[in-house]
């Protein structure tokens, strides 16, 4: 019989464990996003941005053909990340840029969490190289975003049925946090659900404003 004890399990993520790469998010690329509405994919890629800064998380920003044809990174992201280089590629699947596998290798983190644009091409690439190469593979799936409800979907069971795993901006932020105690990062926590959390994030106004409310802090 399994013994229970009070610690995280493997698979879950923590701000030390993992690399994020935001892949694509550009102008030119979100322009043919039809699965998401284009307001709540910024506001989801700045949720996911924010969590990892936040975290001090390993991240990756890459574009492609940013200056001849995509246009920059949203600027939900880059001023959140104002002195990180962003990679600009050719290859549609960023895994096969060396540059990024010099920056993974690099940091040395075995699980991946991925979100960008388009889920079909620009997220189905890397995970299923990283997949391939033995990494674990997480997907944003709400910050990224395909030409049709149909492709993006039939891109996430692909990559799931390969073994990825599929969460939400909203659970990437409190799965880095997960314990209300830990009290060097509620507050921006906090902030950031407030900011881009929608439903949740207005419940959080409320409580504390009528009630002061702490979410056990």
């Amino acid at each position: 019989m399994p013994i229970a004890t009070a610690q995280p399990g493997k698979t879950l993520l923590n701000p030390g464990n993992h690399t994020l790469i935001m892949i694509d998010h550009q102008s030119q690329m979100s322009f043919a996003t039809k699965s998401i509405d284009a307001t709540l994919l910024r506001n989801n890629a700045a949720l996911v941005a924010k969590a990892a800064k936040e975290f001090n998380a390993s991240t990756i920003l890459t574009t492609v053909a940013e200056k001849s044809f995509s246009g920059p990174i949203f600027d939900e992201i880059k001023s959140v990340f104002p002195d990180e280089q962003v990679i600009d590629r050719t290859t549609m699947n960023t895994w096969e840029d060396g540059r990024i596998a010099e920056r993974v290798n690099a940091i040395g983190k075995d699980k991946i969490v991925l979100a960008g644009l388009w889920t079909s091409v620009c997220i189905v690439g890397p995970a299923l190289s990283a997949l391939d190469q033995g990494f674990e593979v997480y997907v944003i799936a709400d910050a990224c975003g395909d030409v049709s409800d149909e492709a993006h979907q039939r891109a996430m069971e692909r990559m799931i049925q390969a073994g990825a795993r599929p969460m939400t901006s909203l659970q990437y932020l409190l799965e880095l946090q997960r314990d209300w105690a830990r009290g060097e990062t509620y507050n921006q926590t906090v902030a950031t659900s407030i900011a881009h959390g929608g439903g949740y994030g207005l419940g959080l106004i409320y409580a504390k404003t009528m009630f002061n409310a702490s979410e056990g802090h």
